[in-house]
């Protein structure tokens, strides 16, 4: 029995699908190659899970039901990994309704069609842009009302009303894991370290949005990788986990963590806090830490580090 990875060629997916092979695990990878970004990179994501042996790959799209029929029914799947979606919180604003066909339709769809295949263990991507602007800090998964002020949380929100809805009705064991800004090898093109990094490799102007007080919970992608397999251990019922480091890094931490690591300073262009970009974020992780054994180790220097290293030796750069 394989374990199908929806979004499998992304940042994640592709991390994921090579983590889960090294456990000796089956796995279908399922991706349409959203033309958010090149194809040629998620093509390079996937070049050694391609050679596994126990690896699958099937290109297809969540928005069409008949495909998703045609191409999954008949393969042997256990369980799902849903993390296809259309990410980012800015692009959002612009374009609220594709990010609720794919991120809420779609999640429709891959629901309805696990309940035809009668699958029943789902892990769903979600994040923690749904919290909005909470001023209860660190976000704890009870908190409620929830007020996410983009598209795009308010997407995933829905999404994971969703998979209640469906565990209410067909008792579907779902977790749904709230992402803290993942980073690390394979960082799809826009997010803010890749862009920092690059920038300040090519002494380029960083621009700065807002007066570098916001602050996030940066989570490298082994600890959240770590968090995913330990969910999927144990799936049962309907839970909500954060997945985030537990730390507050404000922006401009992150900037001279950057800078530290490269040995050059930073060319720095203020600019006026974006729509949609809340203030702060950081979990409370005790939830993952209690029910799954969740145990992040990396701090934001070691994390920017192997980031680093693996940018340099991608780039070819000394």
């Amino acid at each position: 029995m394989s374990v199908l990875i929806t979004g499998g060629a992304g940042f994640i997916g592709s991390n994921l699908c090579d983590y889960l092979l090294a456990k000796g695990e089956q796995v279908i990878c399922f991706d349409n190659f959203d033309p958010v970004y090149d194809k040629s990179i998620k093509l390079d994501n996937l070049k050694g899970a391609l050679n596994h042996p126990n690896f699958k790959f099937i290109e297809g799209d969540i928005l069409d039901k008949q495909s998703l029929n045609q191409k999954l029914n008949g393969e042997s799947i256990s369980e799902v990994i849903h993390l296809a979606a259309r990410g980012g919180v800015r692009p959002s604003i612009d374009d609220p309704a594709i990010y609720y066909q794919i991120n809420v339709m779609g999640t429709v769809h891959i629901l309805e069609w696990m309940v035809s295949q009668k699958i029943n263990k789902l892990i769903f991507a979600s994040s923690s842009s749904v919290y909005g602007n909470s001023l209860n800090t660190p976000y704890h998964e009870e908190e409620h009302p929830l007020s996410p002020i983009s598209p795009y949380a308010s997407s995933k929100l829905a999404g994971e009303k969703l998979c209640e809805t469906f565990n209410n009705l067909y008792q579907l064991d779902i977790s749904c894991l709230r992402f803290f800004t993942a980073y690390g090898p394979r960082q799809r093109p826009g997010m803010g370290i890749q862009i920092f990094t690059e920038k300040m490799i090519n002494q380029e102007t960083i621009q700065l949005f807002g007066d570098g007080e916001s602050s996030r919970d940066y989570t490298y992608i082994e600890d959240l990788l770590e968090g995913i397999f330990l969910a999927k251990q144990n799936l049962s019922g309907f839970n909500i986990y954060n997945l985030g480091s537990g730390l507050r890094i404000k922006l401009t931490k992150l900037i001279q963590t950057i800078e530290q690591d490269l040995k050059q300073k930073a060319n720095i262009s203020v600019k006026e806090k974006q729509l949609g970009d809340v203030d702060q974020t950081i979990a409370n992780i005790d939830k993952a830490k209690k029910h799954l054994g969740y145990l992040p180790t990396h701090t934001i220097n070691q994390g920017i580090h192997k980031y680093i290293l693996w940018y340099k030796n991608k780039n070819d750069i000394l």
